[in-house]
């Protein structure tokens, strides 16, 4: 059993499973909730170590967060930051089956 840092999990958050990213794995690519302070070489080590895959690049994006109505009360989404993680040929990652 290999042992992993549990720090790791606290920069990637959950995978993210959209129609959209499920175009993009097509692609050799896997779309990532991630912590809002992580940068991309943090991003990148931590796929590597956890999922043992070899990563090409990592691209990030903040959705800003939304205000919304519910009920007559107004509230508002926090930010999101996801990152596209583009993986070299050959090594895949399934995310439907969890960590």
């Amino acid at each position: 059993m290999k042992i992993t840092d549990p720090r790791l999990y606290d920069v990637i958050v959950s995978p993210v499973i959209t129609e959209k990213a499920t175009v993009a794995s097509e692609q050799n690519k896997v779309v990532f909730r991630v912590s809002g302070k992580a940068t991309k070489p943090q991003i990148k080590e931590a796929v590597e170590k956890l999922f043992d895959v070899k990563v090409k690049s990592v691209n990030t994006l903040v959705r800003k967060g939304k205000t919304k109505v519910f009920r007559g009360q107004f509230g508002s989404q926090s930010d999101i930051k996801r990152a596209i993680v583009t993986l070299e040929e050959g090594h895949r990652i399934d995310v439907t089956t969890g960590l």
